[in-house]
């Protein structure tokens, strides 16, 4: 009986989330264009032009700085509004539903939307800048700039988000042992950083592993707001990733790095939940 429940969910795993990731390893060791009738086997030849390739090294580099920002920022502007969301200052439950609209809002519309702000001629980014007398820059189509363009509507749609979930969080807590601290002298800020940091730390460990996982499968900001250009200036490897296979066609190229991508992930991961066991306290 029990094989009979667990069999069909196992079928299911095994279908749509291991013999995908068999099937990319399968074709990262072949030469294949989506036309040729077989793939052509080469080995490790894939891998080996991905780490020769010059502009792989940027697209590496771009990826963990996209990464690294989107997470971090999102997690600390997150937690202040949650801060602020559980303090009872009056209008914060205005301040939630609007913090989280740009979370269920499709990719595609904020990009479209901030595609709109950004413009230099006539977006809303423009308007502002000029009441300063600084002129704005050309946010997408700069190299020093556009890949921060991404990282700032990245962080601005995940903020609200991050706020919610920690602002539950908080509100969780155990009024007991703020009770106790105020008893013996502790100051707000203490509080917050020896009481509620710590307190926090499971939910921050959970935060910190969707939003890399976000972070690596970022595509839409990246489509419509700059194309992964000028050159490979906002290239990511999800980016590099679709050019390689729907634009130049090779799909064992593609995989090669689409794998990279599983195993960096995997080491991201773990060492996080490495990390987490000295610094995530349950109770």
């Amino acid at each position: 009986m029990f094989t009979l429940f667990v069999l069909p969910n196992v079928v299911i795993i095994a279908v749509f989330n291991y013999w995908p990731n068999i099937q990319s390893f399968y074709l990262s060791l072949h030469s294949w264009d989506f036309i040729s009738p077989r793939p052509i086997f080469v080995g490790f030849k894939n891998y080996v032009d991905l780490f020769t390739d010059p502009s792989f090294g940027t697209v590496m580099k771009n990826s963990l700085i996209y990464a690294a920002s989107s997470v971090v920022f999102p997690m600390l502007l997150g937690l202040g509004f949650a801060v602020v969301f559980t303090s009872g200052i009056r209008g914060t439950a205005v301040g939630r539903v609007l913090s989280f609209v740009p979370h269920i809002v499709t990719g595609a519309a904020i990009g479209t939307l901030w595609a709109f702000m950004l413009n230099p001629q006539f977006g809303l980014f423009r308007a502002f800048l000029d009441l300063f007398g600084i002129a704005s820059p050309n946010w997408t189509t700069d190299p020093k700039w556009s890949l921060w363009s991404i990282i700032i509507v990245h962080v601005w749609s995940k903020i609200g988000f991050v706020a919610i979930i920690y602002s539950a969080a908080i509100a969780g807590l155990p009024t007991d042992v703020y009770e106790a601290a105020k008893i013996d002298g502790a100051s707000a800020w203490t509080r917050f950083v020896r009481l509620t940091l710590p307190l926090l730390s499971p939910i921050t460990l959970f935060l910190v592993i969707i939003e890399t996982l976000h972070s690596f499968q970022a595509y839409e900001l990246t489509r419509l707001l700059t194309n992964g250009g000028p050159g490979e200036s906002s290239t990511t490897l999800t980016w590099y990733i679709y050019q390689t296979a729907f634009r130049s066609y090779d799909v064992g190229h593609a995989t090669a790095a689409g794998v990279l991508l599983f195993f960096l992930l995997v080491a991201i991961t773990a060492f996080q939940f490495y990390v987490s066991r000295k610094r995530v306290h349950y109770q």
